[in-house]
């Protein structure tokens, strides 16, 4: 297995495939599922459909454009990190398959390295839920999941080509298959490839600089469930990937050079109620600047085991267990060669079903840090459904939970600017919110939501500029806001269509001074944080024939702390079209894109122009194989 990844990851024309002719039931892998732990919280599931549409993009194209998580973006392939809920990068869980991966260095996840080829589920959780998924889950968490095939095997190419001389290459092979009278396995392999040459034709926009850039991205995923007949299952998880990022490729003294790489692996074992989880992580990060003689390197690993049982008492279900992590870090910017930590949590999570109408949650979470000593965290949650009929249902839901985040491991071993003694941030979310659901006898589908939040963070943490950037306790942050969402789907004989809308106002603020010169920013809006937020996808469908409009809208971002100076607004519109060609065992999608139709100027938070129209070409062969019935 290692020799073969290792293989394919010098020779990305390496291709896999399985043959199989068996037909197979689905089958339920279980494992972590903390939205059904969720009662109260808003929750959002981007459908398949969806992810289609971005097959060959990042997870933050998705999200940008279908939630109101706020995203400060680089510049094309550059790093790209959330702001969910008026919050910072350090403030969103990211979840592969129950496991945090955030980087135990930086404490936050590049979104333009997460392709969304890498998962096959992706939900979206608001507001804290820290009892729930651990440390950094203080603005919200984002969680993605594996699924098992229910597919003898499938087998898919795709190629992308876009403006700028920029590629994107996938292949895919999901299979299925008994083993035996017990046992049956099912999987995914997945191989992708794609460079950014960002070749523009212009190095200026509006008289503001294009960054040249140039970034690839290659990966590797491979998914194995096995499944018994008397309740035992087996999973294992592989996610390899490598990302080079390079600013200024021609200028040879100020170029600069970020390498990652993240080997993700994991195997889990489920009994019954009972569940094991073990999993190794490692991350390296280089960078460079100029001829690359040397490089700044970083290696962090992660070591966890997690351990859980569920429990059934009429309308209670309980899942009650720990989860241990050992880090070792090595970064050449530490004053200790080599760094460990050890971590560890308890948790009890409730779900009762109190009457047909109300569902109550309540979850205890206790970790354990090295030399620190992390709040004690609870959560409450409840849903109630004001109305809930045959074709309409009207449901409130509200909660209230404590937050925490775990100091980075930059923050508190970094030569000279590094605090050993700063302290965890710990925050308290509320939030309420009304959600109706509307199915009418004429084959529409109506949905809407409204949510008001207010997060208050204590002892957020900041590199001071004032104090040459030395980390410190910022002291405290209030995060408050509403959002609204709207959802529209029709169905008739052989035509779909649909729309969703959504808005977020956000005021994010600090609510007490950190220091004696800081006083002039009280209450003034976090840098790069949008007030208000917007975004529209519309679709109409013929058959296979398929037509998708987006919009996204942004208002000013300030860019600093006293807001005296701010980023405009903009607002982004694209257009997909696609068709999908079947000749019996074969298909063939074929799909065009606008990006930036109305060619809109805007800049990043490096102050630099963004590009602007681009235009994208993919075609994806598919093979189902025959589904015969053993």
């Amino acid at each position: 297995m290692a020799l073969t990844i290792a293989t394919w990851l010098l020779c990305p024309e390496m291709l896999m495939a399985q043959r199989d002719s068996v037909r197979l039931e689905p089958v339920l892998i279980k494992g972590f599922v903390p939205e059904r732990f969720m009662s109260g919280l808003k929750i959002q599931k981007v459908d398949s459909t969806t992810l289609n549409l971005f097959r060959f993009q990042n997870i933050s194209d998705v999200l940008s454009l279908y939630t109101p998580i706020a995203f400060k973006n680089y510049g094309p392939g550059q790093l790209n990190t959330a702001s969910f809920r008026g919050t910072s990068a350090n403030h969103t869980a990211v979840l592969w398959n129950g496991l945090n991966i955030n980087s135990p260095i930086l404490g936050q996840t590049d979104f333009s390295t997460i392709p969304v080829a890498g998962f096959d589920q992706l939900s979206v959780q608001y507001g804290s839920a820290a009892s729930i998924v651990g440390t950094d889950a203080v603005g919200g968490s984002i969680l993605l999941g594996s699924a098992p095939s229910s597919q003898p095997l499938q087998f898919s190419i795709g190629r992308q080509q876009e403006s700028f001389n920029n590629h994107q290459t996938q292949l895919t092979a999901r299979y299925a298959s008994a083993i035996n009278d017990q046992w049956s396995f099912s999987g995914k392999t997945n191989v992708y490839d794609g460079r950014m040459n960002n070749d523009f034709p212009y190095a200026e926009r509006n008289q503001y600089t294009v960054l040249p850039s140039t970034s690839f991205q290659r990966g590797l995923v491979q998914d194995l469930f096995f499944n018994s007949k008397n309740d035992h299952q087996i999973s294992a998880h592989v996610w390899l990937t490598r990302n080079r990022l390079t600013l200024t490729p021609e200028d040879k003294a100020g170029r600069e050079l970020t390498s990652t790489e993240a080997y993700r692996t994991m195997l889990r074992y489920n009994f019954k109620d009972f569940t094991f989880r073990t999993s190794w992580v490692r991350d390296i990060i280089d960078y460079a600047k100029g001829d690359y003689s040397q490089l700044d390197h970083a290696v962090t690993d992660k070591f966890s085991n997690r351990i859980e049982r569920d429990f059934q008492f009429n309308a209670f279900q309980i899942k009650a267990g720990g989860e241990w992590a050992h880090y070792r870090a090595q970064v050449a910017g530490y004053d200790e060669a080599s760094v460990t930590e050890n971590r560890g949590d308890l948790f009890l999570l409730t779900r009762w079903q109190a009457t047909n109408r109300t569902i109550v949650s309540v979850n205890l979470r206790q970790a354990f840090v090295t030399k620190f000593d992390p709040p004690f965290t609870p959560s409450l949650g409840a849903e109630y459904f004001l109305a809930q009929k045959e074709r309409y249902s009207l449901k409130l839901r509200g909660s209230i939970g404590r937050s925490y985040r775990v100091p980075t491991l930059n923050e508190r071993f970094w030569k000279e600017m590094g605090n050993p003694e700063i302290r965890p941030e710990t925050g308290w979310n509320k939030e309420i919110g009304l959600e109706q659901n509307i199915v009418s006898n004429l084959n529409h589908t109506f949905s809407a939501s409204v949510t008001a939040y207010h997060n208050r963070i204590k002892d957020w943490t900041y590199w001071n500029p004032g104090k040459s950037y030395h980390v410190e306790n910022l002291q405290q942050v209030l995060a408050r806001g509403i959002e609204v969402q709207t959802g529209w789907y029709h169905n008739v004989n052989h035509w779909k269509s649909g729309s969703n809308i959504g808005y977020t106002f956000n005021k994010s603020s600090q609510e007490k001074a950190y220091d004696a010169y800081s006083s002039d920013i009280i209450g003034k809006q976090l840098v790069f944080v949008p007030v208000h937020s917007g975004n529209l996808n519309a679709f109409i469908q013929y058959k296979t024939t398929r037509l998708t409009g987006q919009a996204q809208a942004i208002s000013k971002r300030f860019s600093t702390f006293d807001n005296s100076q701010f980023l405009e607004g903009y607002m982004l519109t694209n257009l997909l079209a696609e068709h999908t060609f079947a000749w019996d065992k074969i298909k063939m999608r074929l799909q065009g894109q606008i990006n930036n139709l109305a060619n809109t100027f805007y800049l990043n938070v490096r102050n630099n122009a963004m590009p602007g129209r681009s235009f994208a070409l993919s075609l994806i062969l598919i093979y189902d194989s025959p589904q015969t019935v053993k």
